[in-house]
Order: structure tokens, then C-alpha cells, then sequence
């Protein structure tokens, strides 16, 4: 990335986007065209509301975290009927409530996240979207996978999801900056009938320009020239095995957890992608996340909205190995003990080493 620069109207960065763009059709595992958008995953949301959908349709949201209230806000920024299942942050929904709600109204889309970044859940995307296609099968099944295209499975084609989404910062290993988006064939034909505002968002635009191996606007050259040699990492190591990788870093990471008494705010459904931990009552998660951050150069991050200040978020997705959750939970200990926390100390640690030799490949 800190090589010399191509212009991005150049023969030679068309070929390297083309590279680019082929990459991202095996870890979204489809044939379909994927875009590669300038700006953050909260641009492709914004476009899927505004490029796929008109202003008199319905969406049904899976409301379970800060990122699935999104869904609804874009929604509703656009003038559509939202139709909200609300979820206890932290849990996952329950399939057959979203077939309920088919059964007894008509949506243009079911939306949700496969994996919700705020808590660490996730959701059944095989399961929904297979619900979906019995009870409408003309509604569209659309998937924030930011945190889990990459890290967890997220089948597109296989399990006929309409939209995906990702984005650069998480298991591409990238700095912020890019965002991705796949949809299929039936829902590009709803772009043809939308009725919503448009214009750098513009994906039947950016479609056709990034078919010729350019982006309609300018493009963050420096980004795509990282993602191609991340995806070059990602192929070599093998899409499967980098899901188990991720598997095993969280059940490290969960393990690990609950053997220094805290608690685990996703628990039926837990996202490989972070693990969430629950303080409980007597711990401030704020002074953990501090003591890890000014102690031992480590950053994780806090709860948002009411959970703030009673979970810390552990992320292992991207370029993270054992090492990196090894000695996170070491430090974490190291803190614990600082604040007075009781627990058996290198209970943690051990827990973490335990899964690791179990599970990891």
C-alpha cells in the first residue's frame, strides 16, 4: 500500500481492480459481480435501502443490537414501512418468529445482521433466508455480514441470499475505507423500479463501470492495491480453514472468559467474529479496557447505548492468531487482579490453551 501509486483511470490499475473484484467472488462464495465501494459498510447499507428498494415498500428488520437498530433508521430515512423484530441484545432471533411475520404480511425484505457487531450475536442466515424462500419467495434476503464474511460461514449462492455486505477493516485486514456488496440477479431487476434518491450511491452505475474495471467515482487506489495482496493471503490459507481459525480464537476467547468468573453476553448464538463479555455488577468494564489499553498497549473496545460500561468487546477476526488471544487474556488476568477482581489466577490463560490445542487445525 505504501508502494507508488497508480492512477486509477490507468490500463494498469483496471487489471489490478479486475484481480480485485475476482478475489472477493470466492470468500463471498458467489458468481454474482462483487462491488467494491469507497466509504465504510454503512454506505452499502444505505445504497442496499436506496438502490434495491422503492419508497412504498416494507421491510422487515431483525432489531437485536445497535447495528440492526441501522437497518431500521436507514429504512426509515427513506420513507419505507418498518416492521421490527425486536431482540434482546445479545440473543439470536428465533427463525420462526420472522416465518410468523411472513405468514401474516407481505415485505419487499427481511433484513438482518449474520453477525451483530454491538454484542456479539448472531443470526441463523441459513435458516432465515431458507424461511423466506418457503413462505415469499419473492422477498429479498438481505445480510449485513460486515463481521462475518470471512470469519464464519456466509454461503451466498448456495444459501440464496440476495445482498451481502462487508467491509475492509474487518476479516480483510485492512484499514477502514472500503466496503463490498454482492446482490443476485432478482434483485438487481428491482433497481430498475426504485424510485429512491440516488446518485454517488448509485449502484447500477457503479456496476457497469466496475464491469470495465473502474469505479464511477474516484478510487482509494491505495486500498485496492491491500486487498488484492490480503486476498492473496486469503486464498492461500484456504477460506475453510481461516473459519476454523476463527472458531477456534473465540472459543479461546469465551473459555477464557467464564474460567475469571465473567460472563458471556452472547451465549445460544455466539459470533466467531468478537466475543462480548459481560461484567456483571461488580466490575466496571471501562477500567478494564483502560488497564489493557495503558498497561499493555492492548485495545478492545466498550458497550454501546446501555451496555456501556458493563461488556467489553474482544476481537479476533482478520490477521489475528493464537498468540495475539494468548496474550490478551494474560493481560486481561494482569488487570483483573489490579482492580481486585477474585478469580484463580492463570485459570483464563489455561482455558484459552485448552480450546486452542482442541480445536485449532
Amino acid at each position: 500500500m505504501s508502494d507508488c501509486q497508480i492512477h486509477h483511470r490507468s490500463n494498469e490499475f483496471k487489471e489490478i481492480f479486475k484481480t480485485a473484484s475476482e478475489g472477493l467472488r470466492g470468500i463471498f462464495e458467489t458468481r454474482q459481480d462483487c462491488l467494491i465501494i469507497a466509504g465504510s459498510g454503512t454506505a452499502t447499507m444505505d445504497a442496499t435501502v436506496s438502490n434495491f428498494f422503492s419508497s412504498s415498500d416494507r421491510m422487515l428488520v431483525v432489531r437485536g443490537g445497535k447495528f440492526g437498530e441501522r437497518w431500521a433508521e436507514i429504512g426509515e430515512a427513506y420513507g419505507l414501512d418498518v416492521d421490527a423484530i425486536d431482540v434482546e441484545w445479545g440473543r439470536a432471533v428465533d427463525p420462526e418468529i420472522i416465518r410468523t411475520r411472513l405468514k401474516n404480511n407481505s415485505y419487499a425484505g427481511v433484513f438482518f445482521q449474520a453477525s451483530e457487531t454491538s454484542t456479539g450475536a448472531s443470526h441463523s442466515t441459513e435458516t432465515i433466508a431458507r424461511i423466506v424462500k418457503e413462505e415469499q419467495p419473492e422477498t429479498l434476503v438481505v445480510v449485513d455480514g460486515i463481521t462475518a464474511v470471512g470469519c464464519m460461514p456466509v454461503r451466498t449462492d448456495a444459501w440464496g441470499l440476495d445482498i451481502v455486505l462487508s467491509g475492509s477493516q474487518k476479516a480483510f485486514m485492512l484499514p477502514p475505507g472500503l466496503a463490498f456488496l454482492t446482490a443476485s440477479d432478482r434483485a438487481w431487476d428491482r433497481t430498475k423500479s426504485s424510485d429512491l434518491p440516488k446518485y454517488y450511491l448509485n449502484l447500477s452505475i457503479e456496476r457497469k463501470k466496475q464491469q470495465g474495471g473502474q469505479t464511477a467515482w474516484t478510487t482509494p487506489t491505495a486500498l485496492v492495491l491491500g486487498l488484492v495482496k490480503a486476498l492473496e493471503m486469503m486464498h492461500q490459507e484456504g477460506l475453510d480453514h481461516i473459519q476454523q481459525r476463527h472458531h477456534a480464537l473465540s472459543e479461546a476467547c469465551r473459555a477464557a472468559a467464564q474460567a475469571v468468573g465473567l460472563g458471556l453476553l452472547a451465549q445460544d448464538a455466539p459470533s466467531r467474529a468478537l466475543t462480548a463479555i459481560h461484567c456483571g455488577d461488580g466490575l466496571d468494564a471501562g477500567a478494564i479496557i483502560k488497564g489493557l489499553r495503558e498497561d499493555f498497549g492492548i485495545r478492545v473496545a466498550g458497550g454501546q447505548e446501555h451496555l456501556k460500561g458493563r461488556i467489553l468487546r474482544i476481537g479476533h477476526l482478520g490477521w489475528v492468531d493464537d498468540g495475539d488471544i494468548l496474550r490478551t487474556i494474560s493481560a486481561m488476568e494482569r488487570v483483573l487482579s489490579n482492580i481486585g477482581h477474585s478469580f484463580d489466577c492463570g485459570a483464563g490463560l489455561q482455558a484459552a490453551e485448552e480450546k486452542l490445542r482442541e480445536l485449532s487445525l
